[in-house]
């Protein structure tokens, strides 16, 4: 990461909610085509999030704890702030001396833009600034947030612009935070309803409604450069495993997500 950062475009997209086992029984069915392309050998891997819900999981990240591999460690980190006896800090790790990643790319050149989703990045109230107050430039509209069955469409247009009017010298450090897997997410499955509610089947309607559509995303990122990009989610949610609706709370389907880095790779 150390020859990443400072050369490359950086791109981070929390699919807010979305379950580990959901994503990964989708792109083994071929039901998400244009995300299994660009995952390393074509699956998800699996990971711990470092949160159970949206606020708590993207500080942490935010801060450079990425989902963790769900397996026996230590990983190594691909981002770190300078703490000593930081076990998960190794020599290939970009370390920082902000207080977070985003003021540590900043300070690093990079033009720092978040485009948010779900309520932790409204804007509307103290809390929903703290977020998207970390980067010199964020963007949320009621059409990208979960009430809308277009939210993802209009944060892609918001990104294209955002990348089409940035200098081509500056680097770009875009996150996007994803809010159409969380509830409500039912308008996704055709013949669903608002009576009936959300299931496990229309987060899987919306994360095929995602991939229809993320090329646009990869596109606009790889338009000026090499982009590293980390897509992953920042927690699951329960649709009744073991009794348990929603998340919050320390279930394997809240706990577990899917993760993946790559590079996407210049298109002109």
């Amino acid at each position: 990461m150390n020859e990443v950062v400072g050369r490359d475009d950086l791109l981070l997209v929390t699919l807010d909610t979305l379950r580990y086992d959901v994503a990964a029984e989708l792109a083994a069915a071929g039901r998400i085509p244009h995300l299994a392309r660009r995952l390393p050998g074509g699956v998800w891997e699996k990971r711990h999030a470092p949160g159970s819900f949206t606020y708590a999981s993207h500080q942490a990240m935010f801060a450079g704890f990425l989902p963790t591999p769900a397996a026996p460690g230590p990983h190594p980190r691909l981002f770190a702030a300078r703490f000593a006896g930081s076990e998960t800090t190794a020599g290939r790790t970009y370390v920082f001396d902000t207080p977070d990643l985003v003021s540590g790319l900043a300070a690093a050149g990079y033009r720092t833009v978040c485009i948010g989703g779900v309520g932790f990045f409204n804007k509307q109230g103290a809390l929903g600034g703290v977020l998207p107050g970390m980067f010199q430039e964020s963007h949320w509209e009621p059409e990208f947030g979960v009430a809308s069955p277009t939210s993802f469409e209009a944060q892609l247009a918001r990104a294209e612009r955002i990348v089409s009017e940035l200098p081509v010298g500056r680097r770009l450090f875009l996150f996007l935070n994803i809010s159409a897997l969380h509830q409500p997410n039912w308008f996704h499955l055709h013949g669903a309803s608002r009576e009936a509610g959300d299931t496990r089947a229309t987060h899987a309607a919306a994360l095929e409604y995602v991939d229809r559509h993320i090329g646009r995303l990869f596109a606009a990122m790889s338009s000026r450069r090499r982009c590293f990009a980390v897509v992953c989610s920042d927690h699951g949610t329960a649709y009744g495993d073991d009794g348990y609706t929603g998340h919050r709370l320390g279930h394997e389907a809240v706990w577990t997500v899917p993760y993946a880095h790559f590079f996407l790779e210049p298109s002109v």
